[in-house]
């Protein structure tokens, strides 16, 4: 069985890759053009993974690379790279994206959307009927923020918090209307926040949530001076709730979970399973992070300041940034943990665990600052 796979390079798709390599004797890597020697980002991984030194070793004769362009109709290939490629193929992981949640929609479609179709038109395309494994996030649901999302739910009544998650959502449109229209079985993967507690590296692709880190220090750089005021650092309304929970998962964990569902026998349509943590980490523990990342002092409140500060108001201009802070839905994975038993569980996160992955190697977690911390402050204002 010869295996397929989008965002080798990324940080889903390198744990992915470890994993099918597990099972499978060899991957064609369907890298990004342009993008750089993929195996030798591949085999830099491995070796700062502590991988063993033989697996390492034999990855340029288990890869095949192929460089493809996922918004260009067959990938960017020609006609007959695009056919031999699509009759050599048993599987196709799907899991090359955009995570830019400051992308415009048109943006974000080309890659996200459009990159899904010229995937599925290579499913679609070869002797073969090769099984289509789609990377999906479980925040599709929108910005629905209270009850439970299904596994089986997909609309956007409630709309979305940023253009990323409706690509997504339209991504997933896609796939279901494929399995359809050919009659073919597809899985589709939600996963949620992915972390990890591997420090930065330059070698290494980066923690999602170094995304927001940059974000919040941009902000405050171009808003108050770079130093810290005699009150301490500079403090932030944002709305949020001091009850909400957010769902982060183990990015190693994601991968392994995701490989042992593919495994299973399909249903013949379309299956769906959120792969997310079985606790979610609590609102304040996420503001105590973003604090001592930025550095920052953040109030939650609950609705958005009548006249907001020049870093909150650039921080406003960041659409789907926080958000997150209000949500306190739980994604059911039901279907998981029926076919996967207790072996789905994870280990905790923590808030010692997230600043390993975010912080260089060595750099211990800082204290709480001197002042009362935002997070254990009420709200300003009352919630329902």
């Amino acid at each position: 069985m010869h295996v397929a796979l989008t965002g080798a390079t990324g940080f889903l798709g390198l744990r992915l890759l470890r994993r099918l390599l597990d099972t499978h004797r060899s991957v064609t890597v369907l890298a990004h053009a342009g993008s750089g020697n993929a195996l030798h980002r591949i085999t830099r991984f491995f070796e700062l993974t502590d991988s063993p030194v033989a697996f390492t070793a034999g990855l340029p004769g288990r890869l095949r690379v192929v460089e493809t362009e996922l918004a260009l109709p067959r990938l960017g290939l020609s006609g007959r790279t695009f056919q031999q490629l699509a009759d050599g193929l048993d599987a196709i992981w799907h899991s090359a994206g955009s995570i830019h949640l400051e992308g415009s929609l048109p943006e974000l479609r080309r890659m996200n959307v459009e990159g899904t179709r010229h995937v599925l038109e290579l499913a679609a395309a070869g002797r073969r009927t090769p099984v289509v494994h789609h990377v999906s996030t479980a925040f599709v649901a929108g910005t629905r923020r209270d009850g439970v999302v299904y596994e089986d739910e997909l609309d956007d009544t409630c709309g979305f918090e940023n253009a990323y998650e409706q690509s997504k959502y339209e991504a997933e449109l896609l796939v279901q209307a494929w399995s359809r229209e050919h009659g073919r079985p597809v899985l589709i993967l939600r996963p949620s926040i992915l972390v990890t507690d591997l420090p930065p590296h330059p070698a290494l692709p980066p923690h999602p949530l170094l995304v927001v880190e940059r974000i919040l220090r941009d902000a405050q750089r171009a808003a108050v001076p770079t130093s810290p005021g005699p009150d301490g650092p500079p403090r932030v309304r944002t709305v949020g709730h001091p009850h909400g929970r957010l769902n982060l998962l183990q990015v190693e964990h994601a991968a392994e979970v995701m490989v042992r569902l593919a495994g299973l026998a399909p249903s013949g349509g379309v299956d769906t399973y959120h792969v997310v943590h079985d606790r979610d980490v609590p609102v304040p523990t996420v503001v105590t992070l973003l604090e001592r990342l930025a550095p920052l002092s953040i109030d939650l409140v609950a609705t958005k300041p009548d006249a907001p500060s020049a870093l909150e108001a650039l921080l406003d201009f960041y659409p789907g940034l926080t958000a997150y802070l209000t949500h306190r839905r739980r994604f059911d994975d039901t279907r998981v943990r029926t076919r996967l038993g207790r072996s789905a569980a994870s280990a905790p996160v923590g808030l010692d665990y997230l600043w390993s992955g975010l912080a260089q190697r060595g750099r211990a977690l800082p204290g709480p600052p001197d002042t009362l911390r935002a997070s254990c402050r009420p709200p300003r204002d009352s919630y329902a």
